[in-house]
């Protein structure tokens, strides 16, 4: 028998997610929650659970242990920036219940299981890099000594199992579906993403990416750089449920890393879909075919949401991106030519990074003028090439990754570049980009032609302009913390 199971996205800032599940680990400018679609796999693949996502539903921590004291197992998706507050959670459940067994989960104890379980005598368990088959093991009450990817205390030293082979295309096609959890214990009503048409469902149909981007945490700590997928027959199956299981429905967000990695896939689910006349949007890199663009904006894409990073090459080069600014500014073309929008992502704080660099940045932004943007610090997470070049170089100045809001910290300083300077370049960034006289026309015009979309822009640039103002009041919080 089955032990009852809680999978728990603790509480975290206000209008928040918490991180562990999104790649942008920070408050955003604009009132923002993802799926926790990882704790969903196992919540379906085990009788007697509850799928609990504390951010959405604005429950605090107390709140938070009235319920899980009630189980007999806990599993807590953590990330770098929220473990302290997640940590603090665990214990007041142990307290509670101290017979409850409590793991954490993710790509923060994945990088750091010692530090984690040694942290404090409420965590029992660290679950290492995809979680799915063995929650369900430990839930099952199997012996911990036969469990693939845990780590746990023995005689008060550290034991860590070896790892399972990671889940093909066949695996991932038998396990069930998010959406199907989503709609037995969330409320899709409480979700927004701030480049998505509201209400929104995401889900993913293939876990790793083959990009070796020096900075990004999923793929070199949890899911690797093999693509794996899902057939597109079975991800078909499952967007065909969901108009059903959320008749209000607006967009399908496709989350994986790089939903486009593999064209002729990407391609098949578009022809696929078609018929069903969904709006979807999805992640890509800026070196997609022109071919495939056509194909899938036919088969109902609206938006990609693209990692531009950096307007400069040298900056490319120097985190691995494998993109070039020219290659981009075609891609960019082909997409605008089609009608594709664009949410562009840029990072600023890379290795090489200058004042120049960031100017650069910024007239790159304006010049290939996506939708809307997102200007983040740069965050030199523990498993990353990125964190060992910073911490080996001596450029990692603090470790507290966000202030108590949950707005980014600077973390970085360059000989070139001091971490003040690229915490203000954040602001900047944004002024100079959303600032602009045709941008203010477009919108203007955006505003005139439905006044659902003016109601929505309006609020959008409140929440904007008041995150801009509460960042710039944490001053970045330099001397809070060193590593």
């Amino acid at each position: 028998m089955s032990m009852k199971t809680l999978l728990l996205n603790p509480p975290s800032y206000d209008d928040f997610d918490g991180g562990a599940g999104s790649r942008y680990q920070a408050t955003r400018e604009v009132w923002s929650f993802w799926y926790p679609t990882w704790l969903a796999y196992p919540a379906g693949m085990l009788p007697n659970t509850r799928l609990l996502d504390a951010p959405p539903e604005h429950l605090n921590q107390q709140q938070v242990v009235d319920i899980a004291k009630d189980y007999d197992f806990v599993v807590l998706h953590t990330s770098t920036p929220s473990f302290k507050l997640d940590l603090r959670t665990a214990e007041m459940i142990k307290s509670a219940n101290p017979d409850c067994l409590i793991a954490f989960v993710g790509g923060h104890v994945t990088a750091q299981p010692d530090q984690s379980l040694l942290a404090s005598e409420a965590l029992d368990v660290i679950v290492r890099k995809e979680f799915d088959h063995a929650v369900r093991d430990l839930a099952e009450g199997r012996d911990r000594a036969g469990i693939s990817n845990i780590s746990y205390r023995v005689d008060g030293k550290v034991r860590h199992n070896p790892e399972r082979l990671p889940l093909d295309g066949g695996d991932l096609d038998s396990l069930p579906f998010v959406t199907e959890i989503y709609a037995r214990d969330l409320n899709y009503l409480k979700y927004n993403s701030p480049y998505c048409q509201y209400p929104y469902v995401s889900l993913y149909t293939g876990r790793g990416c083959p990009a070796r981007c020096t900075f990004c945490l999923w793929p070199q700590v949890t899911t690797g750089h093999s693509y794996r997928t899902r057939s597109p027959e079975n991800v078909f199956e499952e967007v065909k449920n969901m108009k059903r299981l959320f008749p209000q429905m607006k967009e399908i967000f496709f989350d994986d890393d790089t939903f486009t990695a593999d064209p002729p896939r990407a391609r098949k689910i578009a022809e696929l879909i078609k018929p069903l006349g969904l709006c979807w949007s999805t992640n890509s890199r800026a070196n997609v075919d022109r071919e495939t663009l056509r194909v899938l904006k036919e088969g109902g894409l609206r938006l990609f949401v693209v990692g531009y990073e950096s307007g400069n090459d040298q900056i490319l080069k120097n985190i691995k991106k494998g993109v070039s600014t020219e290659r981009a500014r075609r891609f960019t073309k082909d997409c605008h030519d089609l009608g594709i929008l664009i949410h562009g992502t840029f990072i600023v704080g890379l290795p090489g990074e200058t004042r120049e660099t960031i100017e650069e940045s910024i007239q790159f932004a304006r010049e290939m003028n996506p939708e809307t943007l997102q200007v983040s610090l740069a965050s030199p997470y523990p498993g990353t090439h990125f964190f060992e070049y910073v911490k080996d170089n001596g450029f990692l100045v603090q470790d507290i990754y966000n202030d108590e809001a949950g707005y980014q910290r600077c973390t970085v300083s360059y000989p070139d570049i001091s971490s003040e300077e690229i915490f203000a370049a954040v602001e900047r960034f944004y002024k100079k980009y959303y600032f602009r006289p045709t941008y203010i026309f477009k919108a203007l015009k955006k505003m005139a032609r439905s006044s659902e979309e003016r109601k929505r822009m309006l609020s959008e640039a409140g929440q904007f302009l008041g995150a801009m103002r509460n960042r710039k009041s944490s001053a970045n919080g330099i001397s809070a913390g060193t590593a």
